[in-house]
C-alpha cells in the first residue's frame, strides 16, 4: 500500500474535495453526515492518519484568509475573487477581500494590515512589476501565501495562473487558419507581466507558422485599458494594418478598440464583407456583450481558484518553511469563438 503523506494525496485517492476534507478535520460535525461517513470510510480503507499535532496547531490560528487583487472593481478580478471566496467558505474559513487599486503604496499597506489580522494564509494577485518585491518577499516569509494570476519570481509558496504563452499561440493558430495572420495590439508599458508572456507567445507562434510578426505597441500605462484601446485605436485604425486581423493582448484593450472601429465606421466580424477581425484574451465578463461579441481565450476561473485554495490549505496544514521549493501550476485556456473574428 502506497503511503499517503498529506491531505492533498488523501483527497486525490479518496475522490473527496480537498476543502471538504480540511473542513472535516477542523470540525467533523461541520460536514453532512453522509460526507462524514465517506471520509471516515476512506480513512480506514487507506489507513491514513493525519498529523493531529499540526492540525491542533492550526486550530489556534485565526480562521481568516486574505484575498488580494490589483483592482477589485475590475469584473475579471471580481469574478475570480468570487470563486476563491466560495472555496474558502466551503473549507470553513472567512475570506477578506482587499485591493490596492493599482498603487504599490497601497499594496504595501495591505500587507501590513494583513500582518495585524494574523490570517491563516493569503491568496495574492500582486501588481507584478510595480510591486515592491523586497516587501512582498518579507510578507510571504511571515504569512503562508499563494500567488495567483500574476507572477513575481521566487515569491510565495506557490503560483497558480494561466499559461499566457499558450493563450496567445492558440489564438494565433485560430486566426491564421481562418483568415489573415494577425498583428498584436498591446500597450508599450503594460502594468501586468502577463502581457510580456503573451507577446512572447505571439512571436513564437507567428514564426512557427511561417509568418512575420507585427507588434503595434501603443503609448499607455496603468489600468485604463479601454480608454487606451479607444484612443490609440482611433489613430491606428485610421489606416488599418495590412490583413486587417488584430489580436489585442487583453479583452479590455479590445473593447476600446471595438469602440474606435465603430466611431470610424469600420465593420468588425469574421465574414468576408467585414473591414476588420478583432480578438482578445481572458474572456472578460463583458466580452460576450460587445458589438459584435468578442472572440477570445477563456481563463479557467474555477480551476485556478480551486487549485489556489487547495495549495494554500496544504501550506497552512503542513506549515512548510517559507524557503521551500515553490510549486508553479499553469492552466491552459479555451478558445471562445464569437462574431468579432
Amino acid at each position: 500500500m502506497t503511503r499517503i503523506r498529506n491531505m492533498e494525496e488523501f483527497a486525490s485517492v479518496s475522490g473527496i474535495s480537498r476543502p471538504t476534507i480540511s473542513k472535516y478535520f477542523n470540525d467533523p460535525n461541520s460536514v453532512r453526515q453522509s460526507t462524514r461517513a465517506r471520509i471516515e470510510e476512506a480513512l480506514d480503507r487507506h489507513d491514513y492518519r493525519p498529523n493531529i499535532y499540526a492540525i491542533n496547531q492550526n486550530r489556534r490560528l485565526t480562521k481568516n484568509i486574505g484575498i488580494v487583487v490589483p483592482y477589485s472593481t475590475d469584473p475579471f478580478f471580481a469574478e475570480i475573487a468570487r470563486y476563491i471566496e466560495r472555496q474558502c467558505v466551503e473549507a470553513g474559513f472567512s475570506p477578506t477581500l482587499l485591493s490596492p487599486h493599482g498603487q504599490v503604496e497601497l499594496e504595501n499597506e495591505i500587507m501590513e494590515t494583513l500582518r495585524s489580522m494574523k490570517p491563516a494564509g493569503v491568496l495574492f494577485a500582486p501588481l507584478g512589476r510595480a510591486s515592491d518585491k523586497a516587501e512582498l518577499e518579507r510578507f510571504c516569509k511571515d504569512v503562508p501565501t499563494v500567488l495567483f494570476d500574476s507572477n513575481v519570481e521566487n515569491v510565495g509558496r506557490a503560483l497558480v495562473a494561466s499559461d499566457n504563452e499558450h493563450f496567445t499561440s492558440q489564438m494565433v493558430d485560430y486566426l491564421c487558419r481562418t483568415g489573415a495572420p494577425p498583428v498584436l495590439f498591446e500597450m508599450s508599458t503594460p502594468p501586468n507581466p502577463n502581457s510580456n508572456k503573451r507577446r512572447n507567445g505571439y512571436l513564437g507562434a507567428m514564426r512557427h507558422l511561417g509568418h512575420e510578426p507585427h507588434v503595434i505597441s501603443v503609448p499607455g500605462e496603468g489600468w485604463n485599458f479601454e480608454e487606451i484601446g479607444y484612443r490609440e485605436g482611433l489613430r491606428v485604425l485610421s489606416a488599418p494594418p495590412e490583413g486587417r486581423s488584430i489580436l489585442c493582448s487583453n479583452d479590455r484593450l479590445a473593447i476600446g478598440l471595438l469602440a474606435a472601429a465603430y466611431e470610424l465606421g469600420l465593420s468588425v466580424g469574421h465574414g468576408a464583407e467585414a473591414d476588420l477581425r478583432v480578438a482578445g484574451m481572458d474572456d472578460h465578463p463583458f466580452s460576450r456583450f460587445t458589438c459584435p461579441p468578442l472572440t477570445t481565450i477563456s481563463q479557467d476561473y474555477a480551476a485556478i481558484s480551486e487549485k489556489g485554495v487547495e495549495l494554500l490549505l496544504d501550506a497552512i496544514d503542513t506549515d512548510a518553511p517559507a524557503g521551500s521549493a515553490r510549486t508553479d501550476i499553469l492552466f491552459e485556456g479555451r478558445l471562445v469563438m464569437r462574431k468579432s473574428a
